[in-house]
Parts: structure tokens; sequence; C-alpha cells
């Protein structure tokens, strides 16, 4: 059995009808990624399927904890995530699908693996600022930075901006 074999759907042999699936997202799931951002991660989802002859709804809620570096101390920093997407499935040889929410599969697919969404919703409800708390930051790095903001007096200019000013 793979790794993945809880993120696939299988279409072949179910009828119409609701089913719901839940499926895990760990440190392995985040590791074939290898996005820097995201060192670690424990991430729940549930998935509604909605099948129809032709149409299949698929509903996505989840919720859980990333694990990332702060952007002031590089500490490590855990962030929350929750969302819901959803994703139609189509079946069709001959169309195609600008829509983002719309996958459209060969008439003979029997299953689909559903990763590069379960990543990609995960990965854009990730805040773009990481950062502790006020006053959680590693204290040592802290001061370490006020330190290096102090050695200069208040109108001080970086040589390297006061050399681009003169290329007009």
């Amino acid at each position: 059995m793979s790794r993945n074999e809880d993120r696939i759907v299988r279409f072949s042999g179910i009828k119409p009808g609701t089913y719901t699936y839940r499926i895990m997202l760990d440190n392995d799931f985040f590791n074939e990624y290898k996005n820097e951002e995201i060192e670690d991660g424990k991430v729940d989802f549930e998935v509604k399927m909605e099948r129809s002859e032709r149409v299949t709804m698929l509903t996505f809620s989840f919720e859980g904890t990333l694990t990332t570096r702060c952007d002031r101390c590089l500490g490590e920093l855990e962030v929350k995530v929750s969302g819901e997407e959803r994703l139609n499935v189509r079946f069709s040889d001959t169309e195609e699908s600008d829509d983002e929410e719309t996958v459209v599969l060969p008439e003979d697919a029997h299953e689909l693996d559903l990763s590069p969404w379960l990543y990609e919703y995960v990965a854009v409800r990730m805040p773009l600022q990481h950062s502790h708390p006020e006053g959680e930051c590693d204290p040592d790095t802290v001061r370490f930075l006020s330190d290096e903001e102090n050695q200069h007096p208040d109108d001080y200019v970086d040589p390297r901006w006061e050399a681009l000013k003169d290329l007009k």
C-alpha cells in the first residue's frame, strides 16, 4: 500500500450519493512538498463527496497547526490553519476547464489523488507573516537585534543608499 493511499478517492464502483472521508496530514506529507516555510504540521481534513453520474462535488473542511520559523527571532512557531474549500470533478474526454475549482478527468478515470489540493488549501491559509506575540520571541535574539539597531545615530544613512541616489 502506498503512503498516500488514504488521500486517493475512488470513483469506480461508488453509487451516486454522499460519502465522508477523514484525512490526517502529518510531517511525512509536508516533507514530500519540501516547503521551507512549513517544517512540520498536523492538519485534519473532513472531505464530503457528493457523487452523481457526471459530476462529483468535494467539500473540504480542515483545521490544524503548522510549525514554521518566526520572522523576528527565527524560533520555532506554531500557527493555526483552518478553512473550507470546494472542488468539482467532471468526467469528459473532450472538455477542459479553466476554473480553478473544477478538474476534468477522462471518462474512464477511476480515482483521484487529492494530495495537491490538500497541500494547496493548507499552504494558502498559512499567514504571510509569522511572528510570536509581543514578548514571546527568543530574548537573546531580540536583545542582539536591538543592540544592532542602537549602534548608529538616528540620522545615520547607509552609504549604499547614498550611492544609489547618485544614479539618476
